[in-house]
């Protein structure tokens, strides 16, 4: 019997042991090609023909582009599973794959422990203003926010204890970070999800209370964004919503750019509606709106809310689990929650 054949799009960084526990019983296929036109011709001439599942990285958009409504038609019609390294899996059209036939996993509970650690760092640094005295001290200043000694220091910031936290978006990170913020901090926490915890899971939320979107909006001192990005997500936070927050509130955001709408963000917090922001992801990523980077209480990090060595292996390891799976023929560990909701659906008929 010929050996399934799997396709690799990105790159293996850390868990070598155990990809080559797979090559020993795959053949591997490389696409040769370096950009987005390349990979759809290859994938039109038949040369990635027989392959059964996929291990796609993020990165790996960097050559193929999305894998979107115009890629998904070409792929090879033998290929079944999408196996991708990420919670976040908006780069690839999930419902032209499920009109395919592919079945798509990501790895939602790897990344919970570092984004949820991040999201608390900026949430922290941007409730203590700590951005305007971290540019001063770089461009030699001290504390002074201005060009001479005489101008202003920065103003002062503010204590997480009794502060309340709203979390938009109950998943893993969420429910990690509200934790975190109650337990180590004393938060209060609330947060709206599409629908109510169920009551396991809301255990791992601590105390944290379901309240609607717009209770939401109008009671948290910190708005952390924690939810996925697909159509009905996008812009989600923009000025209505931003319009309906309190007088100062702080923003975080670990999700995705779109989530939010930047510009809407910029208006508000130039007009110190918005007191600072913590961000970690950007609508048009590398790119970055130059009011948020010139802004002295914007906290910027560039995407980094999983880069570990432990988490990007832990990444990995769940990754090449769901390959596994795909390989020995019992489908997928992990697959993302839209097909998950369609196979509990037709178990119900």
């Amino acid at each position: 019997m010929s050996r399934p054949k799997v396709l690799l799009l990105g790159e293996v960084k850390h868990a070598h042991e155990t990809w080559a526990t797979i090559a020993q019983n795959a053949d591997i296929v490389v696409p040769r090609s370096t950009d987005r036109a390349g990979f759809l011709s290859e994938c039109r001439s038949g040369a990635l023909d027989g392959v059964v599942a996929a291990y796609r990285t993020f990165s790996s958009n960097q050559t193929t582009g999305p894998l979107d409504a115009e890629a998904v038609p070409l792929l090879p019609e033998s290929l079944k599973y999408i196996c991708h390294n990420g919670a976040g899996y908006d780069s690839i059209d999930v419902a032209a794959c499920t009109a395919r036939g592919i079945g798509v996993s990501h790895t939602p509970h790897a990344v919970d422990d570092a984004t949820a650690d991040l999201a608390i760092w900026l949430m922290l640094g941007a409730l203590r203003n700590l951005a305007p005295g971290m540019g001063s001290l770089r461009a030699g200043r001290w504390r002074n926010v201005g060009t001479e000694a005489q101008e202003k220091l920065p103003d002062k910031g503010h204590d997480p204890r009794g502060k309340t936290l709203g979390i938009l978006g109950m998943g893993g990170i969420g429910r990690n970070m509200a934790r975190k913020a109650a337990l180590a901090f004393g938060m209060k926490v609330i947060y709206h999800n599409r629908t109510r915890l169920a009551t396991e899971d809301e255990g791992e939320a601590g105390d944290a209370k379901y309240v609607g979107f717009e209770e939401l909006l109008r009671e948290s001192d910190v708005l952390s964004l924690n939810l996925p990005l697909n159509p009905s997500t996008k812009h989600l936070i923009s000025t209505p919503q931003l319009s309906q927050t309190k007088q100062g509130v702080v923003i975080v955001n670990t999700a995705r750019g779109a989530v939010l709408d930047e510009s809407a963000l910029v208006t508000f917090l130039q007009s110190g509606h918005v007191a600072s922001v913590g961000l970690d992801v950007y609508e048009n990523e590398p790119a970055i709106h130059p009011d948020l980077i010139n802004h002295p209480r914007a906290l910027l990090v560039p995407h980094m809310g999983t880069w570990t060595v432990e988490t990007e292996r832990a990444m990995e390891e769940a990754t090449m689990a769901n390959v596994r799976s795909a390989l020995a023929g019992t489908g997928l560990t992990s697959a993302v929650p839209e097909q998950k909701r369609e196979e509990e659906a037709a178990e119900q008929l």
